[in-house]
């Protein structure tokens, strides 16, 4: 991206937790039936295919990108406090208009001003979010920093609390909580691998790979996952396309 769903628990029962609910006189044979079973292979998630673009994109093609599987697309809107994307109402409403979920981005820049003055300037400038089923919650891109030292000046408390004043600022003024995207080792050196927002926010991890890898501290899943920047970043949403609609929704 650059500056440039819950889970689910089983609904059955463990073999262990059945053995505790069966009388004594059918626990052996429980067990007997329940080691002999063949393992049943792990149900595969169906992750929905989307996008994310800045001013490097230009005018998107909305209907070709449609048409190559994207369902959502993520628009960068606002970088600290003084620049906004000037192709931003062609691609936010452009996307939407196709028939994408869409949802805008903040590029965060922790050294030029607090973390509460981002979130307000991206909220009154594109980040907002509305209840109709296609706006995605705001996103908080916190990463390398492209102007200087990697975490921006700030000690990982600093970086926390940057981040605190951001998220609680964001969920003030929308109701809802922000996405953070980053990297697991930009958030191992600049904020400690905090758990801290593990709980609330969901996770947007960045990994040009085939797989995800190891995720920041706390999160066990990831929402997102930007997986490739060629021809342009490309994502996966964790999740069916309804799952997606009901992260839309809240």
């Amino acid at each position: 991206m650059a500056g440039s769903g819950s889970e689910l628990p089983g609904a059955g029962l463990t073999a262990a937790a059945a053995l505790v609910l069966t009388p004594l006189a059918t626990q052996t044979a429980t067990a007997r039936t329940a080691s002999s079973a063949p393992p049943r292979a792990a149900a595969a998630v169906t992750q929905t295919p989307g996008m994310d673009v800045s001013s490097h994109q230009g005018n998107v093609n909305w209907s070709y990108w449609w048409g190559q599987g994207m369902k959502f697309a993520y628009v960068k809107a606002t970088e600290g406090t003084s620049y906004k994307n000037p192709y931003f109402a062609q691609q936010y409403n452009g996307s939407y208009k196709v028939g994408m979920i869409r949802g805008a981005y903040h590029f965060a820049v922790p050294s030029s001003s607090s973390g509460t003055a981002q979130a307000d300037y991206f909220v009154n400038n594109g980040g907002g979010w509305s209840r109709d089923g296609k706006t995605l919650p705001g996103v908080l891109d916190i990463e390398y920093n492209p102007y200087g030292a990697t975490c921006y000046g700030l000690s990982q408390a600093g970086m926390r609390s940057w981040i605190a004043a951001f998220t609680s600022r964001y969920k003030a003024r929308t109701g809802r909580d922000a996405v953070i995207y980053t990297t697991t080792d930009w958030w191992t050196r600049c904020t400690g691998n905090t758990s801290q927002f593990s709980q609330t926010n969901p996770l947007w991890i960045a990994r040009y790979n085939t797989s995800v890898g190891t995720l920041p501290a706390g999160w066990s899943y990831y929402t997102f996952w930007q997986y490739t920047d060629s021809p342009l970043d490309k994502n996966r949403f964790n999740g069916d396309l309804s799952r997606l609609k009901a992260l839309a929704l809240g």
